[in-house]
């Protein structure tokens, strides 16, 4: 059973990125979960200054951010290993060391929905 979802900067650009409904395809794969940002991710969209990445911090703020001490794939893995929930992202390297941590990924696919990958076997 899932918990939460943990969302990366990733995530949250591919609702501008690929026009996807990002809350209805949550909503499909997962049911009603706790969406969960870490409180870095939210500086890294700042630091891009794309339209894009300021259309994602108005988004982030939608749902609960979370405190941790640690930054970029370090904070996405500390707040899905402390709630027991699927990381959102796309990003090849966080998602290696996910699955060496067999913590499962929510993925884009094809440009439209989103898919829910189990890391111990992708």
């Amino acid at each position: 059973m899932v918990r939460a979802l943990v969302v990366d900067a990733n995530g949250l650009l591919m609702p501008f990125q690929f026009h996807l409904n990002l809350d209805t395809e949550i909503a499909r794969l997962l049911g009603d979960v706790p969406v969960l940002v870490p409180e870095s991710v939210l500086g890294e969209l700042e630091r891009l200054g794309t339209k894009e990445a300021k259309a994602a911090l108005a988004l982030a703020h939608k749902y609960e951010v979370v405190t941790t001490e640690l930054c970029g794939d370090d904070a996405i893995i500390d707040v899905a290993e402390r709630y027991s929930a699927v990381v959102l992202t796309n990003d090849r390297e966080l998602i290696e060391r996910l699955k060496k941590r067999a913590i499962p990924v929510l993925r884009l696919r094809s440009g439209h929905f989103l898919v829910l990958t189990d890391c111990t076997t992708d």
